[in-house]
């Protein structure tokens, strides 16, 4: 197969690239040679896709597949406009930030309503239209290629590479074992993918020429059983104390991503449904999902011993919601 991969220097972009120089295609990677290194075995050609000009390197060239990740229209069309005849596949990888309803669980990605899209030819960077940015990017898609489209819509990828920490806060706490701050309650629902499973299932996709759109994360899992799964993994003695969304909020341990958060933990009811979405039509379109102790076994080898991370709370912080837990 002739892989096209927009991008292909940088994690999932990457992957794909990777898995498919090992599954034996012919790849080429383009992008602006500004971030990250191009994978072995793939041709490289530098683009600007922020005009069809940019884009001229691609022009004329045919191929079986191709796969964007862009988060930004203009993009888009201007890739659409110099490829789009060119192409027998094309997936587009978007995000389950498309939703504007994260409060409803069960949803799927055939009825779930999405927000408006910004205009097609936006390139506005602002990370409150990364959700319509990328419905454009998606209807652009569907309106040029019909039947030659598939769009997924992950929700957070993990894994080995993983460059947000949202996941990795967890292996490595748990890994440090003794008593340990866990959020909520341990019947609570979450999903995520590894980013070897995403990558494995869009060449899987592309192969076989799937179209439609689909949701990119595995079924829902309790907190409970992603926590005690790592453990197992790992061999960490560790006890986990759970403690109330409203003591959390109380001492400010932010939601999800950044200083001083937790990943994977988001306030209900407002987000009962962002990780609890019926994923049973990606299944049935070839989705797998390995077990949740060997993503942290490969994020862990990856990160080594002592990784710097970006999310996650301090121990110091962790131990005073913990003294305050048992002082009521």
């Amino acid at each position: 197969m002739r892989l096209l991969v927009l991008g292909g220097t940088v994690y999932l972009s990457k992957a794909v690239a990777e898995h498919a120089v090992a599954r034996g295609h012919d790849v080429t990677i383009a992008t602006r040679g500004k971030t990250g290194e191009a994978p072995e075995g793939v041709t490289h050609l530098t683009v600007d896709r922020s005009t069809v000009e940019g884009l001229e390197p691609l022009r004329g060239k045919e191929f079986d597949a191709v796969v964007d990740v862009t988060r930004f229209p203009n993009q888009v069309g201007n890739a659409l406009d110099v490829l789009a005849g060119k192409v027998a596949h094309w997936t587009f990888v978007s995000t389950c930030s498309v939703y504007n309803d994260d409060a409803t669980p069960g949803q799927n990605a055939d009825t779930a309503p999405t927000h408006e899209p910004t205009p097609d030819d936006s390139d506005d960077p602002a990370m409150d239209l990364f959700g319509p940015s990328k419905v454009s990017c998606e209807n652009q898609i569907r309106e040029r290629l019909g039947d030659r489209a598939l769009v997924i819509r992950p929700g957070l990828i993990v894994g080995p590479g993983d460059r947000g920490d949202r996941f990795g806060h967890w292996p490595q706490r748990i890994a440090e074992g003794g008593e340990m701050l866990a959020p909520g309650d341990p019947g609570e629902n979450l999903q995520y993918i590894d980013v070897r499973d995403l990558a494995d299932w869009i060449l899987d996709a592309a192969e076989a020429r799937t179209s439609g759109t689909y949701d990119g994360i595995c079924p829902p899992m309790t907190r409970g059983d992603f926590l005690r799964d790592i453990a197992t993994a790992l061999d960490a003695d560790v006890t986990f104390t759970w403690v109330s969304q409203d003591l959390l909020v109380e001492h400010e341990v932010a939601p999800w991503m950044g200083e001083q958060s937790l990943g994977l933990w988001l306030p209900l009811p407002e987000y009962a449904g962002f990780m609890n979405r019926d994923v049973s039509s990606a299944i049935a379109a070839g989705m797998r999902n390995r077990p949740v102790g060997e993503t942290a076994l490969a994020w862990r080898a990856a990160a080594g011993p002592e990784p710097a991370l970006r999310a996650g709370i301090t121990r110091e912080k962790e131990a005073e919601i913990l003294a305050a837990f048992h002082a009521r």
